[in-house]
Order: structure tokens, then sequence, then C-alpha cells
């Protein structure tokens, strides 16, 4: 038996982060003094994943590149979803070490748990296998449930680790029998292979076809909890409230890039053949989260359950990106459209994909914003997750209350901020696809989920503040706070490199 020691270049990143946090176990141990041992567990977890990011940086190949018997693909896409959810969950760290450091949640083993979530992450979007997706969607989400309930005493944190743990369980089940039924149809659960759709559509025997219908069935509905997707977003908004702000944090960013990644390699790449069935069902997950998340939003009195039904919206969103792959109308009103090579199916994908891709980064820079503006408002012994505690925000700080405004009015798609030009770009996309009814369907509800992004606008700058203690908090969260929220403006004035970084993650992949 003969074996090929694999090429483990691509894989650097991954290799690193799984060594610094074996480096953490071992050197926190060996540190008496807890405080020390909380700094230092704190400064592995970034060297190790801005470390990550240089490796990337360094490694990204100019076209694919398969390893570990085409298990993992190294390309532009998997590099740059990398970079973006290293680049959420150093930003996640640096807004709430004080937080946790306040309720004595900034342990060693916490950032041990956050680097093994974002080493699941990066396996995750890298790739090329259903068996390698499921190593690493559970590499990402049993940390996660852990976090969650990190605060031991915090009833109401284990409370939803224990809801998302069982419906995450039932999910990672739904999409492991998915697989195990695209396997029986198929034969293959290797990516690439499933991408010739030619070899699909002749290789499948007309009684197999059902139980690959079944099994699409199974993958979308796994992918749609991920994503938080109605009508399986039931865990977002308890977990959203009942965790930790620090972890929701986590929870609200770069999972979400992790998600859409998955939902690339299995959906646009992997059953790329199927496209005219999966589709189809996504513009119903599309419609009912764009629908359900803007309106339960309104009646939201917690900021934490308020924008996770706006994360649901949001998602939704991406999901017209995804959906807008092909026409969804008449081919005779489409317009004239270039087709990829090696893809005739897939006309206009690389500017829906990049589109979907766009938002979700955009998204997540206004998350981030918004739940660290939260984590700043918040002190010992207190969470600022109402409404009412962000009342008279604009007189304890001027500075802040901007920074959130931007953050509100982007995510409204209020011109001219990144949350407008992400709308559009989607938008524009769904009509070049042809599917008027829902791009009018998406303006629509945005205008209406305008007014709860507005309502908190109003409370800081026209009601009279609760309390007028000054906000305390160290100088580089109010930096990077600053910067996040500037960031936000700046993107929507000047997104063109943003959206070129998009652009060109993709054609290699769905080449």
């Amino acid at each position: 038996m003969n074996f090929a020691i694999p090429n483990f270049l691509p894989a650097a990143a991954e290799i690193f982060v799984a060594v610094m946090v074996l480096l953490s176990l071992l050197l926190t141990t060996f540190v008496r003094d807890r405080q020390s041992a909380r700094a230092l567990g704190y400064g592995l977890a970034q060297i190790s994943l801005l470390g990550a990011c240089v490796i990337v940086v360094l490694v990204m190949p100019n076209q694919a590149v398969l390893t570990f018997s085409d298990l993992f693909i190294a390309d532009s896409l998997a590099g740059f979803m990398k970079l973006m959810i290293l680049f959420a969950v150093i930003v996640s760290l640096l807004y709430g070490r004080d937080y946790l450091a306040v309720r004595k949640m900034d342990r060693p083993e916490f950032f041990m748990l956050v680097q093994l979530m974002a080493l699941g992450m990066m396996v995750l979007v890298s790739a090329n296998h259903m068996l390698t997706i499921y190593i690493g969607l559970e590499m990402m989400s049993l940390p996660l449930y852990a976090l969650i309930a990190f605060d031991r005493d915090n009833a109401r944190a284990t409370e939803a680790a224990m809801k998302y743990f069982v419906l995450g369980s039932l999910a990672s089940g739904m999409l492991l029998y998915g697989m195990s039924m695209v396997y029986g149809a198929t034969g293959t659960m290797d990516l690439s292979a499933l991408m010739n759709a030619s070899s699909l559509g002749i290789a499948i025997a007309p009684e197999s076809r059902v139980v690959l219908a079944f099994g699409l069935v199974f993958l979308v509905c796994g992918i749609a909890f991920k994503l938080g997707i109605a009508p399986f977003h039931m865990w977002v908004p308890d977990v959203y409230q009942g965790a930790p702000t620090a972890v929701t944090l986590l929870i609200a960013g770069a999972p979400k890039l992790a998600a859409l990644g998955m939902a690339l390699r299995l959906l646009a790449f992997g059953m790329a053949d199927l496209m005219v069935h999966w589709q189809n069902m996504l513009i119903v997950l599309a419609v009912a989260s764009i629908v359900l998340g803007n309106l339960a939003a309104i009646a939201q009195t917690n900021i934490k359950r308020m924008l996770a039904y706006s994360g649901i919206s949001h998602m939704g969103f991406v999901l017209l990106g995804l959906l807008s792959a092909t026409w969804i109308g008449s081919e005779e009103a489409a317009p004239t459209a270039f087709v990829l090579p090696g893809v005739s199916s897939l006309p206009l994908a690389v500017n829906a994909y990049s589109a979907a891709l766009f938002y979700a980064v955009a998204y997540v820079v206004m998350t981030l914003a918004a739940f660290g503006t939260i984590v700043l408002l918040s002190r010992s012994g207190f969470e600022a997750d109402t409404l009412d505690d962000f009342k008279g925000l604009n007189r304890r700080s001027r500075w802040f209350a901007g920074m959130m405004m931007f953050t509100m009015l982007s995510m409204a798609g209020i011109p001219f901020f990144v949350g407008f030009i992400a709308k559009l770009a989607v938008l524009q996309a769904v009509v070049q696809a042809g599917g008027y009814w829902l791009a009018l369907l998406a303006v629509v509800m945005s205008v209406i989920g305008a007014f709860y992004y507005l309502r908190v606008v109003k409370l800081m700058y026209f009601d009279a503040p609760q309390s007028e203690e000054q906000l305390v908090s160290s100088p580089d969260v109010r930096f990077l706070l600053s910067v996040n929220g500037i960031g936000i403006a700046v993107l929507g004035l000047a997104p063109q490199w943003l959206l070129e970084m998009c652009l060109q993650a993709l054609p290699v992949s769905l080449s």
C-alpha cells in the first residue's frame, strides 16, 4: 500500500492555529498567577489569529489547489473568506475583552475555544468533500455551545446553550442524512465530482433521482439552520438574548460567513446541476426570512432580539443573491449575460454570488459595530440589552451615538452607507435574473424594517437618558469602534475595492 504524503502548505494556516491552541494549553497551565494566565491566553489567541491571516495571504494560490486526497481545497474564495472570518473573530475578541474581564470570563479556556471555533470555520470554507464539510461544521459548532454556557452561574446563558445544542444537533443530523442520501444516489461525496453537471445527468438512474432530491432537501434545511433562515430560525432570538453579549458578538459575525461558504460549496459548486430545484426552495426561504425578520423585529424591546430578527432578514437578502445565479423569470425577458466556461447552467453566476458574498461581509461589519456598542454600554452587573438603555446616548457620548447611528442607518439600507450598497448589489442581481416581484417585495420589506432601526436613532437623540453615568472602556475599544463606524460610512462611499475582492474570489472556484 503506497501512502502519498499530502501537500501541507495549503492548510498551513489551519495547522498554525491548531498548534497555537496546544501551545496555549501548555503555557497557560504552568502560569500560576491567574491574571497573568488570562492575559497570556488572550495574547496567544490574538497572535494565533493574526498569524493565520498572514499565512493565508502568503500561501493563497492563483488557482485551486487540492490536497489531503482532494478533501481540502485552497482557492481564492477560501482565502478571502478565511481573511474575513479571522478579521471578524479578532475584532470580536477586542470588543469583548473588557466585558469578559469584568465578568471573570476571560479565562484561557475561553480563548482556546474561540481559536477552535475559528479553526472549524477555516476548514469549513476550504472543504472539497462532504465529510470535510461536516467535520468543519462540528469543529465550529461544538466550541460555540461551550462558549454560550461558559458563564456557569448564568441560568439564561445555560438555557440558551441547551436550546442551541439540541436544535444544532438536529440540524447537523439532517445535514448528515442529506449527505448520505446524495452519496447513495450519486456514489460520491466529492464536490468536484458532483460539480460535473454532464456526468450527473447521465450517471444517476431515474429511481435514484428521487433519493437525490430528498437528500437536497435535507442539505438545504441544514444550511438554512446554520444561516438562521426562517422557518429554521427559532434558535436565533433566544440564543442571541441568552448568551453573554461578547459571545453573541462571536455568534452573529464570523459563523454567518462560514455558513455562506458551506452553502456555496454544497449548492453553488457541488450541486450546480440541481440549481432549478434548490433555487425554488431558496426563494421560499428568502421570502419567509425577509418578511418574518422585519415584521417580528418591530415588536422587540430587547435590542439583542431585535438584531437577531434583523439578522434573519439580512440572511434572506444573502439567499436572494445565491438564488439569482440563474434566470428566475423567462429567458426571453432576461438581459444578455456572459456564461462561465465549463458552467453553462450558471449565467451571471459570478455577479450574483459576489453580491451575496459582499452582502454577508457588509452585514458582519455592521453587526460588529452594533454589538460593539452594546458591549461598550454594558458594565459590571448590567447588560445594556434593552432599547431603553440607548435613551439619551447622544448626551452621554455624541461620538459613539453617531457611530451607532451610522450602523443603524446602514442596516436600514439608507444611502450612502455600506448597507445600501449591499442591498443595491443584491437587488440588481435579482432584477437581472428576472425576479422583479422578489426585488419589489425586498424593497417594501426594507422600508418597513427601517422603522425599528430609526427607532434606535430616535431613542438616542430625542429621549432623556436613564443614566448620566459616563461610558467606561479601554482606549483600544473606543478606537476600534470609531474605526468600525467610520468604515461603514467609507465603504458606502467607496465600495469598489471590496466589491472587486468579492468578484475576484469566485471565478477560480466556479471553473
